[in-house]
């Protein structure tokens, strides 16, 4: 059977390390990659899109990757139970215009017993920023 440690139920600690494995998968800004953390069959909500699965979500994450360009992702454990985990985040990017942006947003996640994340639930805001005003600025991993 295919797991994902931390497995659930979450202490404060696991769920620490599963935001943060979260957060360092997707800094990686490689789609497949990321897909692997979820269910086969798992359900999404980004913004106003819903679909399922990995690879709706390796195709969803690639068109991202494409637009939301130097994506560098900061998120912080809000709350957590035995088997879901809610984080808030940032995220930095430009267009390809050079316009920088960053992203405001919370996530409410659900795993299955394996680990894996079975449902995610993203609301995200956009704020245009000035270059100068970025906060995340290290190297991509």
């Amino acid at each position: 059977m295919e797991t994902k440690p931390p497995l659930p139920p979450f202490t404060l600690e696991t769920a620490i390390a599963k935001v943060q494995a979260a957060e360092d998968a997707w800094n990686t800004r490689n789609p497949q990659k990321v897909a692997l953390a979820y269910t086969e069959d798992s359900q999404w909500r980004n913004r106003s899109e819903f679909f399922s699965g990995r690879e709706a979500i390796a195709a969803f994450l690639e068109r991202k990757w494409a637009k939301e360009l130097d994506y560098r992702l900061k998120k912080e454990l809000w709350s957590f139970t035995e088997n879901r985990i809610s984080v808030r985040f940032e995220y930095e990017w430009h267009d390809e215009a050079g316009n920088w942006y960053r992203s405001h947003g919370n996530e409410q996640w659900e795993f299955a017993e394996t680990g894996l994340m079975r449902r995610r639930e993203a609301s995200i805001n956009d704020v245009s920023i000035a270059e100068v005003d970025r906060k995340f600025r290290w190297e991509r991993t």
